[in-house]
């Protein structure tokens, strides 16, 4: 029997190359396609060995080839981070913009079905909580956040488009805070800027009053909650993550009580429009697909501690070069 052919952009990305993983081990094959930006080859080196995976080094905004069949596709490229996106501002619109049309085309023209990797950011700073799918955001479409928030908007616009116009099977999930190994150490979200720090014996930055609230789901979790969503029916946006809330500055805590070097917690200016709250419900997946998360905040940050030793010691074991 033949084994079903998946396409995943940003594949080499922190969610990428994890998605790459889980698809080969459920019997796909599996073409992995980034530009390399914000991605690694070292998050997906050890896959080249396996003849059901390929690499595509190619930019989406340009275009996309894919000979041969394809069953799924998987848009995941675009830069994640408040670094990047504010780094890369053009890049980010025209991924979550042209790169999303052509994601869309291609999965017409194979008829694929088509997974959207959305964001909580849809719903920026948000003014109900915790965050449902049928609220519509208060997001600032000129502020430096924008990029970002309204290249996901958009897509989302697309894929729907695509879905009710083209009668594209769509997918749309919007991704809460998510963490584990492979995030990259300058990636500037709040785990890697704290374990980084606390691994370094630095000061732990945090930005405001740490008041702020996130909700943190560990990135197993996140992807058997992808998974069962590309596997169901549903073509309405699904937020998958974690509605375990914490403030900003409890995280901080305790990824510094974990590494336990003892580093001081420092404020610093809050960026602008920066998210007051952030928590998904997930009533939706848990009552579609059965879906909820099964890692603890402990746990999650135990494995994902093994991984971020190893590689701030590998850093700086390179500057001492």
């Amino acid at each position: 029997m033949k084994k079903p052919r998946a396409l995943i952009t940003g594949g080499a990305g922190f969610l990428g190359s994890h998605l790459c993983e889980r698809f080969l081990a459920d019997g796909y094959r599996v073409v992995c396609m980034d530009n390399l930006i914000t991605g690694d080859l070292r998050n997906v080196e050890r896959l080249f060995s396996d003849p059901d995976f390929q690499f595509h080094h190619q930019d989406v905004t340009e275009f996309i080839h894919v000979s041969g069949e394809l069953d799924v596709v998987l848009h995941f490229a675009s830069p994640a981070s408040p670094i990047d996106y504010l780094e890369l501002p053009i890049q980010t619109l025209k991924v979550g913009s042209l790169g999303t049309h052509k994601a869309l085309g291609l999965a017409h023209a194979k008829g694929a079905r088509f997974l959207l990797a959305s964001t909580s950011e849809c719903y920026g700073d948000p003014l109900i909580h915790p965050q449902t799918e049928d609220y519509w955001g208060n997001v600032n479409p000129v502020g430096p956040r924008g990029v970002y928030d309204e290249a996901k908007r958009f897509a989302e616009a697309m894929t729907m488009g695509y879905h009710r116009f083209h009668g594209v099977e769509t997918r749309i999930v919007r991704i809460f805070n998510t963490y584990g190994p492979r995030m990259r150490l300058n990636d500037g979200r709040a785990l890697p800027a704290f374990m980084s720090q606390a691994l370094r014996g630095e000061d732990l930055t945090v930005f405001g009053d740490g008041s702020q609230t996130r909700s943190f789901c560990y990135v197993d979790d996140l992807i058997e909650g992808i998974w069962r969503l590309l596997h169901s029916d549903e073509v309405m946006p699904t937020n998958i993550g974690n509605p375990a809330e914490m403030t900003i500055l409890q995280f901080a805590e305790k990824v510094r009580d974990l590494v336990g070097k003892g580093s001081k917690i420092v404020f610093r200016k809050l960026p602008q429009d920066d998210p007051r709250v952030r928590q998904p419900d997930i009533a939706k997946a848990r009552n579609l697909f059965g879906w909820e998360p099964e890692v603890n905040l402990d746990e999650g940050l135990r494995r994902t501690l093994e991984y971020f030793r190893s590689n701030v010691e590998v850093s700086n074991e390179s500057v001492r070069r």
